[in-house]
């Protein structure tokens, strides 16, 4: 299921909390692709905390809690990591990261906690939802084979990759529009990763973040950007990545398109997703501003004068991803979408 969607899942599963239908939700999906930010951008949407627990960190005794004497009988004490309504709040996610990655035994002591909603005499308060995230057993990562009596406590979900998603996260974050570029003209070097090869580094949603990193950081040092690129997502797409930034000076003026001059597309392909997702951030960034209707309107203009059609499509989807049903009430819209009616409705 693609992001989006698992985060629309992830938000109803949280109210069934209250309404007494919530099941707790296994993600599963290989390395770096975003499980458990998914995760905590519902709890950060929502201003709920989200409590992270990694049980490949810990022991049964970390989990159940640890015995001691009260009068003629035992009592179990309570880990503080646990939700507890007075602390964290009415309402929260209890997030059991890496939980295929924890030992049978750990593992184990998690099967009344997911199921049953309890520990011993610890209950989870009603308002918490409990979601877990692990790697599938053909990804390399260090992973035992979920046990049949702790899968059969989750509904599940398998995180597909998705570009359009991640170049919305991607706005939204502020991730390096020239990332942006790149990834909409090779898009199968979102994720690229072959656990037969076993590689170090390799292109990710999550290395890709890197990626952007380096570029803050190197890109005065025009000798280092290449090899802190590599170090990110491998040599390979490091290569590609690198010579389409250097192709970049290439490109048409973005602020003489954004002050609504005539400015023709380019016609390389690659300029032209360079460009696409240049004018989105350019959008953006003009969004609380006073000429922000105006930027919106240029931008649609030159949405028509690229000379394949649906470049034009891509760049005002990726706009609406962006700045929301806000861009519908733009004149220039209306005559944007005049003018590829027939690609919409026929090709």
């Amino acid at each position: 299921m693609r992001p989006l969607h698992l985060s629309r899942v992830l938000a109803e599963e949280l109210k069934g909390t209250v309404q007494g239908y919530h099941t707790p939700v296994m993600l599963w999906g290989p390395p770096g692709v975003g499980k458990s930010q998914i995760v905590m951008q519902i709890g950060d949407g929502l201003a709920l905390p989200v409590i992270d627990i990694r049980l490949s960190q810990m022991e049964p005794s970390d989990l159940r809690g640890i015995p001691f004497k009260q009068g003629d009988k035992v009592e179990w004490a309570v880990p503080s990591i646990l939700p507890d309504s007075a602390e964290h709040g009415a309402s929260g996610i209890l997030f059991l990261d890496e939980i295929n990655s924890a030992a049978p035994s750990v593992s184990a002591a998690a099967y009344q906690l997911i199921l049953d909603r309890r520990l011993g005499n610890y209950v989870v308060p009603a308002g918490w939802a409990i979601f877990a995230a692990g790697n599938r057993q053909g990804d390399r990562g260090v992973t035992y084979a979920m046990p049949a009596p702790l899968a059969n406590r989750f509904s599940h979900y398998e995180v597909d990759l998705n570009l359009d998603d991640w170049v919305a996260w991607a706005h939204r974050f502020g991730i390096d529009e020239r990332i942006i570029g790149f990834l909409r003209f090779r898009p199968d070097l979102l994720f690229d990763f072959d656990p037969a090869q076993n590689p170090i580094a390799f292109p990710s949603p999550r290395s890709w973040e890197f990626a952007h990193r380096a570029l803050q950081k190197f890109n005065d040092y025009p000798d280092l950007v290449a090899g802190s690129l590599q170090a990110c997502v491998g040599e390979a797409a490091a290569i590609e990545c690198h010579a389409f930034i250097r192709s970049l000076d290439q490109m048409p003026d973005l602020d003489r398109i954004i002050a609504g001059d005539e400015v023709t597309a380019p016609e390389e392909i690659d300029l032209q997703y360079a460009v696409a997702a240049a004018l989105v951030s350019r959008a953006l960034r003009a969004r609380d501003d006073d000429q922000a209707k105006s930027v919106y309107g240029n931008i649609l203009r030159f949405a028509g004068r690229f000379p394949q059609r649906e470049m034009g499509v891509m760049l005002v989807s990726d706009l609406h991803r962006a700045i929301g049903n806000d861009l519908f009430a733009i004149g220039e819209f209306a005559d944007w979408a005049d003018s590829i009616a027939d690609l919409v409705l026929y090709e």
